[in-house]
């Protein structure tokens, strides 16, 4: 019998965590014989894993009031045209990942048109860090059949709100399972023991290119002048960024290699990475690399969700919200200067100290993020849920 799966994701990391999943279900459906088809709202990830996409989402996302609007539309688009046909290809099951505000657009719609249909969340929506208030994860809640969660205190909110939630494990525990160590990724790229190497990672979002592009790379310049020997990689998150920070880098007078190959090896290699916050800290901290991560909105932005909703965190980037505690040095909105990120980048290049404690602390982390096979699991669950009789509709 076939059965078919409905995928609906957005942004670069959604697309890698899409595309592992979907290769495990592809393996589960194998072994059990099962024919399987996956329809998606991703990015090439997702399509070169097995997936037909419906539209490309990874270049639409955004963090942000005021920067989630010139993506409104295009969202909106990709959302009808997604309904359209599934309304002529009808979904055995639906999964979204991450993508709060669209995903639960979607999702709501899904149900309404396709009440039998079992939904899982996958990956849920940072709400249960930063939302000052209950009513988005209890839209959530209301919303999915079963969650799969990634971080053990992601596991343990939604659990007390009433969700389903089974604990996974984090995907990236998989896709670094056979990643190089450092000395390994350094002989493959013809570095000498000597070599320092520092990579930028300002960008997988519109936002980050105007808020976190100026400030890290005025930073790099300076430590360029302080270390010329340094060698500096932007490993792409997409291409189609190329331009604008090959201008970027021109502004600010830095030179630094902006690459799309061998990526796993280039962040193993480093000495250091000043990053952008998300999916790709805990990539860095699993390869063992010190690192700053850096988040900023527009300011109406900020001012807005401080003053009207409420909104503290504690910790944004995935290691510090793996422990709750303070893994990686994090510079949020005002804080995002090229003078504290050069402090910071100065502390962890010339205190060995400091980067032994965050490689022993990095350490710790692992063992709190879920054995190998995270993928498999997240696949048997899925396919649990879809040998379950959904309700019977009127």
């Amino acid at each position: 019998m076939r059965q078919r799966i409905f995928i609906s994701t957005g942004e670069v990391s959604g697309d890698l965590q899409g595309a592992l999943l979907i290769e495990a279900l592809h393996r589960r459906a194998q072994r059990q014989g099962t024919s399987l088809e996956i329809l998606a709202l991703g990015g090439d990830r997702m399509a070169a894993a097995g997936a037909t996409l419906l539209a490309h989402t990874s270049g639409i996302g955004s963090v942000g009031l005021l920067e989630s609007l010139p993506f409104l539309l295009p969202t909106l688009r990709v959302q009808r045209q997604a309904l359209e046909t599934l309304r002529s290809q009808p979904p055995d099951l639906v999964i979204l990942i991450d993508y709060m505000g669209p995903n639960l657009g979607l999702g709501n719609a899904i149900k309404r048109e396709f009440p039998q249909v079992p939904i899982i969340y996958y990956i849920a929506p940072q709400t249960w860090v930063w939302s000052p208030s209950d009513r988005d994860a209890l839209r959530l809640v209301s919303l999915c059949d079963r969650l799969l969660a990634i971080f053990p205190e992601e596991a343990r909110y939604f659990r007390e709100r009433g969700a389903t939630v089974t604990w996974v494990g984090h995907p990236l525990v998989d896709h670094l399972a056979a990643a190089p160590d450092r000395e390994t990724a350094r002989r493959a790229l013809n570095l000498t023991p000597e070599d320092l190497v520092i990579a930028l990672l300002p960008a997988s979002r519109h936002q980050e290119l105007k808020y976190l592009v100026p400030p890290i790379f005025q930073a790099a310049r300076v430590l360029q002048e302080k270390f010329p020997q340094a060698k500096f990689w932007i490993p792409l998150s997409l291409e189609i960024y190329r331009d604008r920070l090959q201008q970027a880098l021109s502004d600010v007078g830095l030179t630094a290699e902006i690459t799309s190959d061998r990526r796993l090896e280039r962040l193993a290699a480093a000495d250091l990475a000043i990053s952008k916050s998300g999916t790709v800290n805990l990539e860095l901290a699993l390869l063992n690399v010190p690192q700053i991560a850096l988040y900023a909105v527009h300011p109406l932005t900020a001012s807005f969700a401080r003053r009207i909703l409420g909104f503290e965190i504690e910790f944004m980037s995935p290691p510090n919200l793996v422990t709750m505690t303070s893994i990686i040095p994090e510079l949020m909105q005002e804080e995002v200067t090229p003078e504290n990120i050069l402090q910071e980048a100065l502390s962890l290049l010339c205190e060995p100290q400091r980067r032994q404690a965050m490689q022993e602390n990095y350490g710790q982390m692992r063992q709190q993020i879920g054995e190998v096979g995270v993928c498999d699991r997240a696949a048997e669950e899925i396919f649990a849920q879809l040998r379950q009789p959904g309700p019977i509709c009127p």
